[in-house]
């Protein structure tokens, strides 16, 4: 190797050599002497061709494929055949190297994969759209390998750290292409290491002012930080080495993109974010025993420090769809600062980590052949974000090809609809009003149904019909979630259509009668017919299986019904009216300006208090005339008082209160304030001061910062409860508080 850089300026000679002896210090546990022998080739191949041409960043080409090279095996987990094949892939791109010399000198495998790097450059070259999803799909199906893929997501890698070499624009283009396209297929892939530079160094470049601002945060409180981390670590390494744990753990701060993402979703400055960092205890434990050891170390930590139970989160019963395992924990540390807890085995955190890859080599699966067998099926993994890359894993037999069909449009295009996709599912992917008018198809000619399924290179030609509707069955036939979906929008549609025209009908018929559709009539009439919504009382009116002459029967029944009852009512309310007034006016009859008193010793007048807005003594109210007999005293800003008044204002009775409070009558409040330690203690010390405020009890609900507590207490009077109320809003974290109308007894 050296021999063959003796023409080579000092500085370059000791730049590769350095890329050099990086890539094979990492690549040990996957070379053997002959691999060597082909690395060398390759590297001086692309030496020979490219000389010394330089890559963008500035490097030489050569350097750069070493820097590939080595991100490809060290960070994304694959092998020899990938390593070479990222060694040879500037050169393919520069030198119009052949596959076919390529195959000659390294193999048909490496060859094919090189073949799948040019055809993805030359989509490149065309221009299109990144962010777009068919640029996506025309990635992957132009890679046809994914290494292809995994290789350009390490290039992709490589040239963002060194991005500061490249014009303003350049950076910007490359960083929107890497934000949009490769760090979603990492995060996908579960490489979470390479998701988190890739959008920490777009950040970088995209938001330059913004990603200034937080590192040079994290920067200022570096050393009081990594202080607190030894703080919070020292106890623990000694309580889990009581226990005899083999284990790591360290302190790591989270990223700068991470924490811009909690500022902007919490809506707080950097000084807010409590969550900086998190401690990371990496057990070394056999596999079947992992679970239990990770679950040991969580104990002695909620023993050490108190955890926040509703920020737990348990992904080892459950892994992630992307093959992740951990424990996660939130606890109050030193000086109560929230502190995050991760807890995971050694093979756990390499997943992490490495992704997939990874996880795969945990399956017992060595070498570029049982790597070969996984690279098969992560292209779904890219293609599905809904299915879970584990599963896909462990069932590694499964053939990609033969779940899906390639069928082709009457243009040319071609169409690609998962196995057993019929007709219809075909029609509803090529636009909704042709599914939705779709009676069938040509297929290679012959005409078929819409239940018909199509096979690999079948050329499909859609016959529609305008006098052809959706129908219900139609969602046994489609195979495929977009035409199922769209075919459910579509009934909905239809359904609220046929409701409209069922509703209008039966309004016209009403006017006729000399009636009015009201709400109450509506919910009465979906009550009596026992449907499940209005929508359905309507549908059945228009298709006709609900006769609108039954609708009138049953409104003339009700007001039957109504009139009997208020003949009935009215007798009682005119004898008793007479009672309303005052004890000493037990037989007369009200008349305009008179006021029932309402007093505790009042004997000859049957009222109560209404539980839906809850008056107590001092409270502006009302009497309203039952249909008993009996009064109920309402709070004149009663949530109902406006339709009694408007439809039963013969039934209304004036009151007032009179003589001095006495006993205690029941009211509750409502709460809002900071989720604070010590909140509740200080409200509660406030009521137990007034020795004239019972409580009666006290109910708290939190969520992410905030509590919403109500309180029922019993009081003399609104008077009470208004230096009550106004206390409470003056204790420190308060937000609101304010009297509820019923206290639900």
């Amino acid at each position: 190797m050296e021999n063959s850089l003796d023409n080579i300026p000092l500085s370059d000679r000791r730049e590769i050599l350095s890329a050099y002896r990086n890539l094979l210090r990492v690549s040990t546990d996957i070379l053997q002497w002959e691999d060597i022998k082909l690395i060398r080739e390759a590297i001086e191949l692309s030496m020979q061709k490219t000389g010394f041409e330089r890559h963008p960043s500035g490097k030489l080409l050569i350097v750069h494929s070493l820097e590939v090279a080595r991100v490809t095996v060290e960070e994304v987990g694959l092998g020899k055949t990938s390593l070479i094949c990222a060694l040879l892939y500037e050169l393919i791109r520069s030198s119009g190297t052949t596959k076919e010399e390529v195959a000659r000198m390294f193999g048909s495998q490496e060859a094919t994969i090189m073949e799948g790097l040019v055809k993805v450059y030359d989509l490149y070259k065309t221009n299109a759209s990144i962010k777009s999803e068919n640029f996506r799909k025309l990635l992957l199906m132009f890679a046809g390998d994914m290494r292809v893929v995994l290789i350009i997501i390490a290039d992709r890698l490589s040239t963002m750290r060194s991005l500061s070499n490249y014009s303003i624009d350049e950076q910007l283009s490359i960083s929107s292409e890497v934000s949009y396209l490769y760090a979603p297929m990492a995060h996908r892939l579960g490489l979470y290491s390479i998701k988190s530079e890739m959008e920490d160094l777009v950040m970088k470049y995209s938001d330059r002012e913004t990603y200034k601002f937080i590192a040079k945060k994290l920067n200022e409180t570096k050393r009081a930080r990594d202080k607190y981390i030894k703080e919070f670590i020292e106890p623990l390494k000694q309580e889990l080495k009581r226990n005899g744990l083999k284990f790591d753990i360290k302190g790591r701060t989270k990223t700068i993109h991470s924490i811009h993402n909690k500022m902007k979703k919490q809506n707080v400055e950097f000084e807010q974010v409590y969550d900086l960092f998190a401690i990371r205890v990496i057990v070394e434990s056999e596999q079947r025993n992992e679970k239990a050891d990770c679950w040991k170390v969580y104990s002695i930590v909620a023993d050490k420090y108190q955890p926040n139970p509703r920020r737990m989160r348990d992904w080892l019963s459950v892994p992630k769809s992307n093959g992740y395992e951990s424990l996660h924990t939130t606890v109050l540390g030193p000086d109560n600062k929230w502190v995050e807890v991760q807890i995971r085995s050694k093979r756990m955190d390499e997943v992490a980590e490495r992704g997939l890859a990874a996880h795969w080599k945990y399956k017992g699966i060595k070498g570029d052949g049982g790597l070969d067998t996984w690279l098969e099926n992560v292209r779904e993994v890219l293609e599905n974000p809904e299915l879970n890359a584990v599963d896909l894993i462990d069932d590694f037999k499964l053939n990609l090809y033969d779940e899906e069909v390639f069928v082709f449009t009457p243009k040319g295009d071609l169409i690609r609809l998962p196995k057993g996709a019929t007709v219809l599912d075909f029609a509803f992917d090529i636009h909704t009003e042709v599914g939705k008018k779709c009676v069938g198809a040509q297929v290679n000619g012959k005409n078929v149904p819409i239940k018909h399924q199509l096979n690999n290179g079948d050329h499909v030609s859609v016959n529609t019909s305008s006098s052809q509707v959706p129908k219900q069955d139609w969602l046994s036939i489609v195979a495929t979630s977009r035409a199922k979906t769209k075919l459910k929008q579509a009934l909905r549609e239809m359904q609220y259509k046929e409701s409209e025209i069922g509703r209008e009908t039966l309004v016209r018929r009403l006017k006729n009668w000399k009636l009015e559709l009201t709400d109450q009539l509506i919910s009465q009439l979906v009550k009596h017919f026992r449907y499940k919504s209005v929508h359905d009382l309507f549908r059945d009116i228009a298709l006709e299986k609900l006769d609108v002459v039954a609708v009138k029967e049953f409104i003339q029944s009700q007001e039957r019904k109504e009139q009997e009852r208020e003949t009935a009512e009215s007798l009682n309310s005119i004898r008793s009216a007479g009672n309303f007034v005052t004890p000493q006016l037990e037989e007369a009859e009200i008349s305009e300006g008179e006021v029932l008193l309402i007093d505790r010793n009042l004997t000859n007048v049957d009222y109560k208090l209404a539980k839906c807005c809850n008056p107590i003594f001092g409270d502006d109210v009302f009497g309203f005339v039952t249909v008993s007999g009996g009064i109920k005293i309402h709070r004149s800003n009663c949530l109902n008082a406006p339709e009694l008044r408007n439809k039963y204002a013969y039934r209304i009775v004036k009151a007032q209160w009179t003589g001095e409070a006495s006993g205690s009558y029941q009211a509750a409040i409502r709460v809002v304030g900071e989720d604070d330690i010590g909140i509740i203690s200080n409200i509660s010390s406030v009521i137990s001061k007034d020795q004239k405020i019972k409580t009666r009890s006290i109910s708290v609900d939190s969520n992410e910062g905030l509590f919403e507590g109500t309180i029922s207490v019993f009081v003399n009077n609104n008077q009470a409860l208004n230096g009550l109320i106004k206390k409470i809003k003056g204790i420190r974290g308060i937000k609101s508080v304010s009297r509820l109308d019923g206290y639900g007894g």
